[in-house]
């Protein structure tokens, strides 16, 4: 038997030795891929995965950019504000639409309001009627300022700066003049049923206004900003929504705010809107209250109902200090989750500069790790001194604001709407932020050197990485888009993608912070703050010996851009500076 196996063995087992044959035979052609639906013989029917789309950081067949495509229309958002009046609604959506393009994510704002008002035959002007705060210090600040710093730096006082941009588009350029309709507290008693019937109307003709833009247009996110405060409302928005398009999503943000001086900003701020401008504060304060009461009347928060029927949704409590969010699905409504959990109203300063002269610079070469040339040495110093100088003023400023600001404003009062005007001003820090390139890292040595300064090196705010630049022809063509070859090239795209942290960490923070940063950082972070569109991202001039101060405000941002001196050893301001494009070839 055993004879027998190992018989059995010796035919089947492979000789050690044995050589393979080389077929005489012409290969077989090599059959590329066709699309199918390897699930079954039906077309497919099922929405495709929605997964996250990073323009510049994900790419597909469908979406070569990395931007969510127009096939995937769940991976796109509707979202629908709510809250009483003086919330803070419009303050969230301005941001988070500013947030969400600067990702790169098409996104708009529909304002219910401004057709309302459109509606009613009340004129809404191009600009907002709130005054820019003085550049300069009322006297008795002013004195205080020359005892406690000798005299003034020279060229300190500027002009105001012009009205800040709206940016509505009404479209009613052609609409003939109407009689106005009253639009005191009467008009929104949820018992006035015309004016109910007509304010629904505008409501459902601006969603749909919205819809043709993310079916029609492109767009990646719609913001329906109203106070839709009923249930009936919102539910009457999600069928509409669902009647065009089941798979569109849907987020529902509220905004409840229950802190009295976050209120009194906010109504401080309402009273100088559209519906109350030129007109006495008092009586309007006290028809605002009445409105408030009116829509108050019928208002029912998120909860319940939105959960029973499985409604994605976000509630902001005094505008970030506390979240509840409920069955967030996909990419941008956790996006959005994080990002407003960020928010803060305290008022601050973000200062952003290039760093100082370079070895590199002097010589003309670009990328590099060098250190300062002797000019970029006393660059830093005069920034230490004249940081140093406007931290002072801006503590005396906000001082003198605080003992004059009243509540109702009394006319002419343009006092910034800031709720948190009664904390101690002088307990602010001052952080430098610089990257890890020497260069940046030397022009903050004297901030280093003050124990009244906090300074942090970032790796994300390197410069960025031209790999091997040898392709400038291509890269002029598509200058956001291209991507520098080799090994760790990067693009615009990506510079955007790294620094999404460094923006949330700055809209975090409730102190001061300066950014001593590079070409491609600085213009990537202006164009966020100063909401600036996609073309102007990489075209914009940004010089080295420029000092670019950002102050957030309730209604946007005020902006100020200070030129180095070297002779003077001291910055000065540029008037009504506006960002500008680089010159033709550069970098």
């Amino acid at each position: 038997m055993a004879a027998a196996l190992r018989g059995l063995s010796d035919l089947t087992d492979t000789p050690p030795y044995a050589r393979s044959v080389t077929s005489t035979a012409p290969s077989s052609p090599r059959i590329p891929p066709l699309r199918q639906n390897s699930g079954s013989q039906t077309p497919r029917v099922r929405p495709h995965a929605t997964t996250l789309n990073i323009p510049g950081m994900t790419r597909s067949r469908v979406s070569p950019d990395g931007r969510i495509p127009s096939r995937d229309v769940a991976a796109k958002l509707v979202i629908v504000m709510v809250g009483l009046p003086a919330r803070g609604k419009s303050y969230i959506t301005k941001k988070l639409q500013r947030y969400l393009s600067w990702q790169q994510h098409d996104s708009r704002i529909f304002n219910v309001g401004n057709r309302r008002r459109v509606a009613a035959g009340r004129k809404v002007p191009v600009h907002p009627n709130l005054l820019p705060e003085p550049c300069h210090l009322d006297p008795p600040v002013h004195a205080a300022s020359i005892l406690l710093n000798g005299l003034p730096a020279p060229n300190l006082t500027t002009p105001p700066d012009e009205d800040e941009p709206d940016a509505l588009d009404l479209n009613d350029a052609e609409a003939k003049e109407k009689d106005e309709i009253d639009q005191s507290a009467q008009f929104f008693d949820p018992k006035n049923a015309t004016a109910a019937a007509m304010r629904e109307q505008v409501a459902m003709e601006t969603l749909d206004e919205l819809l043709d833009y993310l079916l029609v247009s492109g767009g990646a996110v719609g913001i329906l900003d109203a106070t839709n405060s009923t249930i009936k409302r919102r539910q009457n928005i999600v069928n509409r929504i669902r009647e065009r398009e089941p798979k569109l999503g849907i987020l529902f943000i509220e905004s409840i705010c229950r802190d009295p001086q976050v209120l009194e900003a906010n109504m401080r701020l309402k009273l100088a809107g559209p519906d109350y401008r030129d007109k006495d504060p008092q009586q309007s304060l006290e028809d605002f209250k009445k409105r408030v009461a009116a829509y108050e009347s019928a208002y029912v928060p998120l909860g319940d109902y939105e959960e029973h029927h499985d409604m994605q949704y976000i509630q902001m409590i005094d505008v970030g200090r506390k979240l509840v969010q409920y069955r967030l699905k996909g990419f941008l409504s956790n996006g959005i989750s994080h990002y407003l959990a960020s928010f803060n109203l305290a008022p601050r300063q973000i200062w952003i500069t290039r760093h100082g002269q370079s070895v590199d610079n002097e010589l003309g070469k670009l990328g590099g790790d060098s250190s300062l040339t002797e000019v970029g040495h006393y660059y830093g110093q005069a920034l230490h001194r004249f940081i140093t100088h406007k931290r002072k003023q801006w503590l005396m400023e906000q001082t003198s604001k605080k003992a004059q600001a009243s509540f109702p404003p009394v006319p002419g009062d343009n006092t910034p709407p800031y709720p948190e005007m009664n904390r101690d001003w002088d307990s602010k820090n001052f952080c430098i932020w610089t990257s890890m390139l020497q260069r940046s890292v030397d022009t903050a040595e004297y901030f280093e050197a003050d124990d009244d300064y906090d300074v942090k090196n970032w790796e994300m705010l390197n410069e960025l990485n031209a790999g091997q630049f040898e392709e400038y022809q291509k890269r002029a063509k598509d200058k956001l888009n291209y991507i520098y070859p080799g090994v760790g090239g990067e693009g615009y795209l990506q510079v955007i993608s790294r620094l999404r942290d460094m923006v949330r960490e700055v809209e975090r923070i409730e102190d001061h912070v300066m950014i001593i940063g590079h070409r491609s950082v600085c213009r990537v972070l202006m164009a966020y703050f100063m909401d600036l569109s996609l073309a102007d991202i990489t075209d914009m001039d940004v010089p080295l010996g420029m000092l670019y101060a950002i102050e957030p405000k309730p209604y946007g941002v005020a902006f100020h851009a200070y030129k180095y001196d070297e002779a003077m050893g001291w910055f000065n301001e540029m008037p009504n500076y506006k960002p500008q494009k680089a010159a033709r070839h550069s970098i």
